[in-house]
């Protein structure tokens, strides 16, 4: 019925699959949870537990292979034909979260691709984790409806179910570096090969909200990351939103004008973007000028 599939590196992810474990036997399911860890050096002895659980396993990887080769691992281990894809560092919120997964199984049998959504803390976390945690509230923590105003650009891989044959016939890019746009280009290839993507209300709490200076530096690494599968052609300009402004800004003889912005102003950005009252704004107009500076 259901492989559970969780990569996990440095976080002890025992709590979350005892939580999912609970839930399969209280649905009588036929199930198992795997989980591989990319090499990590901590949490060995917590995350060792698993192995104690029936139907869970843990193993550690001899190296870093990074986060698209070990989902497309995973997928080589599971025995069962729905593939639930977890990140390590979720929480689940709802005692009828693998129950909802399960029932939409049942009602959609050819269904390909499912995203569950993602939420964020209510509570304002320390001032220095401000901007992760406004921007995940804003830009990712989206209700399905919403989602499905663009269906595929709004799916993130931290949460999803999809059919083995399904991912078989895409998996994850490993010709790339271990880049942060590993979501976009799977959503990417999943529209190109027409594959069906459904949002739904199932979402999971992101537990790991980064401080401001490691999501910039992280927001940096991802554009890099970003210029790079455009220069290769694994995205097209129009796919991502900051290309496609950028594009725009470039046809319409503008972007000299958030070049001459961002080179004048990238103090001033960058201060208030660690601060207490960041913009996202100002988050966007950063990320078009270090994009523009590539």
């Amino acid at each position: 019925m259901l492989s559970i599939l969780i990569p996990t590196y440095n976080y002890n992810v025992f709590p979350l699959v005892k939580e999912v474990r609970e839930q399969c036997i209280a649905e009588k399911l036929s199930f198992e949870i795997i989980v591989l860890d990319d090499a990590s050096q901590n949490f060995y002895t917590e995350n060792n537990e698993i192995n104690s659980l029936d139907n869970c396993s843990y193993s550690v990887l001899n190296q870093n292979i990074g986060r698209s080769s070990i989902r497309n691992l995973l997928s080589t281990k599971a025995s069962f034909d729905n593939l639930l894809f977890l990140d390590a560092d979720v929480r689940i919120i709802s005692n009828q979260f693998i129950k909802n997964y399960v029932n939409f199984i049942k009602s959609n049998s050819n269904y390909g691709v499912v995203y569950g959504g993602i939420i964020y803390q209510e509570s304002k976390p320390n001032n220095d984790q401000l901007l992760r945690w406004i921007y995940g509230n804003k830009r990712e923590a989206l209700s399905a409806e919403k989602r499905n105003e663009n269906v595929y650009v709004s799916f993130l891989t931290l949460n999803f179910l999809i059919k083995k044959e399904i991912f078989r016939s895409v998996r994850f890019n490993e010709d790339i570096p271990n880049l942060r746009y590993e979501d976009l280009l799977f959503s990417f290839d999943l529209m190109k090969n027409k594959i069906s993507l459904q949002h739904i209300n199932n979402q999971v709490v992101h537990n790991g909200i980064e401080t401001s200076e490691v999501f910039m530096q992280k927001t940096n690494d991802s554009l890099k990351g970003l210029k790079f599968l455009l220069s290769k052609n694994y995205l097209t300009t129009d796919y991502a939103k900051i290309s496609a402004v950028f594009n725009l800004l470039n046809q319409t003889k503008l972007l000299f004008l958030i070049k001459f912005i961002y080179k004048m102003q990238k103090n001033s950005f960058e201060k208030n973007l660690l601060s207490s009252k960041p913009s996202l704004f100002i988050y966007d107009i950063y990320r078009l000028g270090y994009f523009s500076q590539l």
